[in-house]
């Protein structure tokens, strides 16, 4: 049965409405979220859809990865399906709306309040996040791009961890299929000074599976493994009774196979923050935050023979260095009448280059490329939320952002003799940009809620797209030093019901949640993979093909137009047992692209047209906890000239976990319990991987 058949209507069981009456009410806190308009607010007056997972949500989750549990959100997608259990890192894109299909994502994914993506390719390595250290993640899709400026085009992700508070120990060790084996700790310790500090460290390893497909399986696929490690150490202290200051530093390692001998790569970060957060009474807090980032990443690429018994060296990108620092300021006043005014600035540099042997012949490579420079953005903001009348908020904004570019340059020679071949200088761009919002939110009772709302947002290429070529098996993909400023311009609409129980006190959980959204987005010179030769042979731009490949180059494509729908329901059926259904129908379709005009109602690559997902959470008997998932993903294309299909496909997971003691739970999880075959690439001449299959994986969490 067709997905679109499958996910479509969001059933509302007619048991709900016995159940209003006889289920008991939980009372919680008002919800609150931060993401949004980069401060603390009521979630009921933001005008932006927003999806919030708490730790007991995450923690739950079937999946191994932390983006892969986030992808139980129908909107929030990654790119080629692959999550960072074997994904390349480059290729560890988040879409979300189908507004950010490559390995650039046009999200924003930020960790307590910094920038997670990479700042050389856009690329977002999660095995830098606790997986179970947690407290909350917030998903903003298609909302949030003024208060955070660039790469926040398609939407805001921010992951917060737990706040560090009195003496506190939290570890999880895991073990499982393909030798998979994991530990997390983190331990807050309180200290004389009134302060607290914290030690957060991570150990992952696994053999990992083949990703080419049976049919054409080789001698040379191997398993695709991978290990990382890293350590985080934070510090908290109270500095008079306004005053706070914070600091934390990261130590990161990653080594991955990429599914043959000669491919793999490998990633080194160190991090550093400080920041300080301040209030003045009840109606002033402040919060700022200044760190750097110093990082290299290496990568391998090869051609294999068409029986998959060989492989030549394509290209070793041995040294990938780069150097962020960013500062940043946010103040919010809540004012007498009730609104609230949020406001600051924020800036980031960041420094890289390519540096890569290629052309191999006679046994080595002949040729080095070093390609880089630097980027330079900073802006301002202002946003101000009010009631209009009793029933309606109104929300206006605006940011101005100035950015630069510099240090272009992309240089080619010969290894033995050190001519160059090539050396262009690339002239300085600068640039300003306006991002104004606007949304409406209009309740009239805690049952209903409807809001409406419009942006501008922006990106500007990485460094990775304006100067770093790659390559993915036979294809390959150059880069484009012209490439222009992305901008988008986006509006939603959306509704929610809530029904609750008879004389449920304020704060208390609905029984049923209905919610629907309806967006669209009309993005100009999106940066797109678009295919200018086809193997074999040498051709302007890309160089040498290879039968069966295809020679591509970044371009900008004059406008894509990204709409759809966003259906969500969750039924709150006792304390022990919730059911929830998302489902998101997605049209992404080239409009106009003079560079390419054949691709002018192609979909866009890598955007399935229908996302879905079911899930449900039961304590049943024993002590045990049962969450099961089922998530729908539509077909797809690989390519953008929509040659190469990506089936549909449904994958079901499973978790299980039990309450040992106080502090100790007993958890199993099982990924595509059904082992699903799920395509994550094509290639012209019919290679295709394939992502996770069936993976069990069991363990221990502990917390005193």
């Amino acid at each position: 049965m067709k997905l679109s058949r499958c996910f479509c209507l969001l059933a509302v069981p007619a048991a709900a409405l016995t159940a209003a009456e006889s289920a008991p009410a939980v009372p919680r806190l008002d919800p609150v979220v931060i993401t949004a308009a980069r401060a603390a607010q009521p979630a009921e007056q933001v005008a932006f859809s927003v999806k919030a997972l708490d730790a007991g949500n995450l923690r739950a989750n079937p999946a191994l990865t932390l983006d892969g549990a986030l992808r139980s959100v129908p909107g929030f997608t990654l790119f080629r399906r692959s999550d960072s259990f074997t994904a390349n890192p480059t290729a560890q894109g988040v879409s979300l709306r189908g507004l950010g299909p490559s390995g650039a994502s046009r999200s924003l994914i930020v960790l307590d309040g910094v920038p997670l993506n990479d700042p050389f390719g856009g690329w977002v390595a999660w095995t830098k996040v606790p997986r179970d250290g947690l407290s909350r993640a917030e998903l903003v899709p298609g909302g949030g791009a003024t208060a955070w400026g660039n790469a926040a085009l398609g939407g805001v992700v921010q992951l917060l961890t737990e706040p560090m508070s009195g003496a506190h120990t939290q570890t999880s060790l895991a073990m499982g299929d393909y030798t998979t084996r994991s530990f997390e700790l983190a331990a807050t310790q309180p200290t004389t000074t009134g302060g607290s500090v914290q030690l957060l460290g991570r150990m992952f390893a696994t053999n990992g599976f083949r990703l080419v497909g049976r049919e054409r399986r080789g001698p040379i696929d191997i398993a695709a493994s991978s290990k990382h490690n890293w350590i985080g150490l934070r510090a908290r202290q109270s500095i008079g009774s306004d005053l706070e200051l914070s600091l934390s530093g990261r130590a990161y390692n990653e080594e991955r196979g990429n599914g043959t001998p000669y491919q793999n790569n490998s990633s080194r970060e160190k991090f550093a923050s400080v920041g300080l957060a301040g209030k003045s009474g009840s109606a002033f807090t402040w919060n700022s935050v200044g760190y750097v980032q110093d990082q290299s990443f290496a990568s391998t690429f090869s051609g294999v023979n068409a029986t998959r018994t060989a492989e030549t060296p394509a290209s070793n990108q041995f040294d990938v260095p780069a150097k962020a620092g960013g500062l940043a300021w946010t103040g919010s006043w809540v004012h007498g009448d009730g609104s609230r005014t949020n406001a600051g600035g924020d800036w980031r540099t960041v420094r890289g280059e390519t540096r890569e042997y290629f052309t191999f012949a006679a046994g080595d490579f002949t040729r080095l490329r070093v390609a880089g420079g630097r980027q330079t953005i900073g802006g301002v903001f202002a946003l101000h939320e009010r009631a209009l009348t009793p029933a309606l908020r109104g929300t206006l904004g605006g940011r101005l952002d100035w950015w630069k570019d510099t240090e272009g340059h992309r240089r080619e020679s010969d290894r033995a003799t050190g001519v160059a071949s090539r050396n262009d200088v690339f002239a300085d761009l600068d640039d300003t940009e306006f991002s104004p919002t606007a949304g409406l939110v209009y309740s009239t009772s805690r049952a209903w809620r409807l809001r409406a709302n419009v942006q501008q947002s922006f990106r500007r290429p990485t460094l990775n797209e304006l100067h770093r070529p790659f390559r993915v098996g036979p294809n390959v993909t150059e880069a484009n030093a012209a490439l222009k400023t992305e901008r988008n311009t986006s509006g939603e609409v959306g509704a929610e019901w809530n029904l609750f129980a008879d004389r449920a006190p304020t704060g208390a959980r609905p029984l049923l949640q209905v919610s629907a959204t309806a967006f669209t987005n009309e993005l100009s010179d999106a940066v797109g993979n678009v295919t200018i030769a086809r193997g074999p042979g040498t051709f302007p731009i890309v160089g040498f093909v290879a039968a069966g490949g295809v020679g591509r180059q970044r371009q900008n494509l004059d406008r894509i137009r990204v709409q759809g729908l966003e259906l969500s329901s969750t039924w709150n059926v006792s304390s022990d047992l919730s059911l929830s259904v998302d489902y998101i129908y997605n049209d992404a379709t080239v409009r106009r692209a003079s560079t390419a005009p054949a691709l002018v109602g192609k979909r866009v690559a890598q955007v399935p047209r229908v996302n879905a997902s079911f899930a449900a959470s039961w304590r049943g008997p024993a002590g045990l906890t049962f969450t099961p998932r089922i998530r729908g993903i539509g077909r797809q294309f690989e390519d953008d000239e929509n040659q190469l299909i990506l089936g549909e496909v449904s994958i079901i997971d499973l978790g299980v976990s039990r309450k040992m003691s106080q502090h100790l739970e007993l958890f199993l999880n099982a990924e595509n319990l059904a082992n699903a075959r799920i395509e994550t690439g094509r290639t012209a001449d019919g290679i295709v991987n394939v992502g996770t299959p069936r993976m069990i994986i069991g363990g221990l969490r502990g917390s005193w």
